[in-house]
C-alpha cells in the first residue's frame, strides 16, 4: 500500500433516475500525497462534488475502494466512517453552514469539544486560526455581523480546528465576488501550505488553480492529470 494521504482505486458511481441509469464516474484512480495540494476541475455536472463526497467518506462508491492514510474505509460502518472524517477529514463547502446562533469562535470550538479537546484548548486553537485568518477582531461576532468573505473564512477555521490530514474544498469561494474569492482562496492555500495537510479542492478558477501542485479533471465519468497530459495547450476546457 502506498503512503498516499488519499487514495481512490477504481471508483465508479451510478445513479438511477427513473428508468435511466446515470454513470457519474467510471473507474476513477486518484492518489494524494501527504503535503499535495490538487485542484479538481471540471464543468458543472462532471461530478466533482460526487467525487468529494465519495472521498471524504459521506457517500459510498457504487464500486471501488477508498483509503485514507492506506485503511480502507469503504464498506465500513456508519460509526467507524464518522470516526474517520472527525480524525483525517477537514471540509469547506461553497455555503459556509456556520450555525448562526454562535459567534465566530465558539463555531470554531465546538467542533473540537466534539472530539474531545478542552475548552480551554480550543479556544486557544480557534483564536490562533482567527488570527491567522485575519479576523481576531471578529472572535465574538455572530455570522449575520461578518461580511460573506469573513463568514468563509470562519468555515475555513472550523475545517481546521481538529488538525485534519485531509482537506476537502468544493468550490469553497463560489459564492463570493472575484475580488473577495481571490483573496479568500489565497489565503485558504497559505494556511494548507503553512499547516502541511494535504488537500483536494474543486474550482472553476484557473488561475487559483495552476497555483496549486497538480491539476486533475472529469471528463466523461474518467480523471485526467491536465499538466501531465498538456489537455489544455490542446484546446480543452475543464472548467
Amino acid at each position: 500500500m502506498s503512503n498516499a494521504t488519499l487514495k481512490l482505486r477504481n471508483i465508479s458511481k451510478t445513479f438511477i433516475q427513473g428508468n435511466e441509469q446515470l454513470n457519474v464516474l467510471t473507474g476513477v484512480d486518484l492518489e494524494i500525497k501527504p503535503k499535495e495540494v490538487v485542484a479538481l476541475i471540471g464543468p458543472s455536472g462532471s461530478g466533482k462534488s460526487t467525487l468529494l463526497q465519495i472521498a471524504g467518506l459521506l457517500d459510498e462508491p457504487t464500486a471501488g475502494e477508498v483509503y485514507i492514510n492506506g485503511e480502507l474505509c469503504t464498506g465500513g460502518s456508519d460509526n467507524a466512517r464518522t470516526a474517520l472524517r472527525r480524525n483525517y477529514l477537514g471540509f469547506v463547502y461553497q455555503y459556509h453552514n456556520l450555525l448562526p446562533d454562535f459567534d465566530a469562535a465558539e463555531n470554531i470550538i465546538l467542533p473540537q469539544l466534539v472530539a474531545g479537546t478542552k475548552y480551554k484548548d480550543a479556544r486557544e486553537k480557534a483564536l490562533w486560526l482567527l488570527r491567522r485568518l485575519g479576523l481576531e477582531e471578529r472572535a465574538s461576532h455572530r455570522p449575520a455581523e461578518l461580511s460573506g468573505g469573513e463568514q468563509q473564512r470562519v468555515a475555513i477555521a472550523r475545517a481546521l480546528a481538529n488538525t485534519p490530514q485531509l482537506l476537502l474544498a468544493d468550490e469553497p469561494t463560489g459564492n463570493l465576488d472575484p475580488n473577495t474569492s481571490d483573496n479568500v482562496f489565497l489565503t485558504l492555500l497559505e494556511v494548507v501550505k503553512e499547516t502541511g495537510l494535504s488537500a483536494l479542492i474543486a474550482t472553476h478558477n484557473i488561475d487559483l488553480a495552476h497555483k496549486m501542485d497538480r491539476e486533475v479533471a472529469l471528463k466523461n465519468g474518467k480523471l485526467i492529470d491536465v499538466r501531465a497530459t498538456n489537455f489544455i495547450s490542446k484546446g480543452e476546457n475543464f472548467y
